[in-house]
């Protein structure tokens, strides 16, 4: 027997959990299928910014994402060798938002807050133990061959929204080149409750911290503080052994014997799909582009490509009519918001902390200084950071 919905979503991740949720509130029938037995506890990205509360906020559920997370209203750019540190303050921005803080919020405590709430929605299944094997379309819809952990069932569709992250099955299938380039070295997490504020003079929630010996970013979610740094050597057994943990601690806080709960490894890419859509095959989220995570930029911009999209798209679920044109337009303001401002930004934050050269290190500093000093550059700077200046790109994109 065929399964049939209007639309289908390929993951449950948080990108996957808002676009599934927001359509079955706009009256559309959703599946949302995901691989895992339940939404996988992935702790990589943490970072709500303002743009992305205002959109959950539709939704009612900031309050919980709030009780469950940190408000970060600080974050510093702090200089290992120098000791200067440089700190912005997002509650400038409180003429304009009523969150003018970043919320340090895990992403999997929104994915699973939505999908339990999809789970009772009139509109909305959520299946898990769902592993997308084909995808094939028509002039109608989208036919999907799914593996359970009993047998292979068939779904189908008028539309599909591949939220199925950075190794998508879905866009494989569809053969999208996903242009750009993957960093030599991995990144490394190592998440402790040893409480870092205690070593670090008024230490904020999110700080960056170069140095051209081990740049790194200490960042404070509800239960540990997570220290992420590069790692240029050795295989995924030292990376995460306890070696590098006791190198990583004695040159943070001159103790080697810090107890960690996770430790977490993983490749960092600058990619963007060739294409977002094939006919009624959409790619959004991680699955569409990929990005270093210096910014706090990738769960946010997945966040608000499937709010685009759900926009676009809504009459069309609704009411029928040509769908290729408000995919156009999709692909037209989120791809060229991630190719103009995300990637672009991503990838001069790395530079910065990453720089060996002391004078290029120096430039930064004082730009740095010049920007706190300026208010109009100020409130610029923050607006960019807080990914307001993103927001109004795309709106500026015919």
């Amino acid at each position: 027997m065929t399964k049939t919905a209007k639309a289908i979503v390929v993951g449950a991740g948080p990108v996957g959990s808002v676009a599934a949720w927001r359509l079955a509130e706009m009256g559309v029938d959703v599946i949302l299928l995901e691989a895992h037995p339940d939404c996988p506890e992935d702790l990589r990205a943490s970072t709500l910014h303002p743009p992305t509360l205002e959109m959950l906020n539709e939704f009612g559920i900031v309050d919980d994402l709030i009780e469950m997370g940190l408000k970060a209203p600080v974050y510093q750019y702090r200089n290992r060798q120098s000791g200067e540190t440089f700190a912005f303050d997002l509650t400038e921005l409180q003429d304009m938002t009523d969150y003018p803080y970043r919320l340090q919020c895990e992403q999997f405590k929104l994915a699973r807050l939505l999908t339990a709430k999809l789970a009772d929605h009139p509109n909305g299944e959520v299946l898990f133990s769902r592993r997308v094997l084909t995808v094939e379309q028509d002039g109608s819809g989208v036919t999907l061959k799914v593996e359970t952990t009993r047998d292979i069932e068939t779904y189908r569709a008028d539309f599909v929204i591949a939220c199925d992250g950075a190794g998508s099955t879905v866009r494989k299938w569809l053969d999208v080149g996903f242009e750009g380039f993957t960093y030599p070295e991995k990144f490394v997490t190592f998440s402790t409750t040893r409480p870092l504020e205690d070593y670090f003079e008024n230490l904020a929630f999110v700080n960056y911290v170069a140095d051209p010996d081990e740049w790194m970013v200490l960042l404070k979610v509800p239960s540990v503080w997570r220290v992420l740094v590069p790692a240029h050597d050795g295989d995924d057994g030292y990376i995460v052994s306890d070696e590098k943990k006791r190198e990583v601690f004695q040159h943070l806080i001159n103790d080697p014997e810090v107890v960690t709960e996770h430790r977490t490894i993983y490749r960092v890419h600058q990619r963007v799909a060739e294409s977002y859509f094939n006919d009624r095959i959409i790619l959004a989220g991680d699955a569409a582009h990929l990005n270093n995570p210096l910014g706090g930029f990738g769960m946010n911009s997945g966040i608000h490509d499937v709010w685009n999209l759900t926009d676009g798209l809504r009459n069309v679920l609704l009411s029928g009519g040509d769908h290729i044109a408000p995919l156009q337009k999709y692909e037209r303001q989120r791809q060229g918001v991630m190719r103009a401002f995300v990637q672009a930004q991503t990838i001069k934050n790395k530079k910065a902390l990453e720089s060996k050269d002391a004078d290029g290190q120096k430039r930064y500093q004082q730009e740095l200084a010049d920007i706190l000093a300026d208010d109009t550059r100020r409130r610029d700077y923050l607006l960019g950071q807080a990914m307001f200046q993103s927001r109004a790109l795309e709106a500026s994109i015919d």
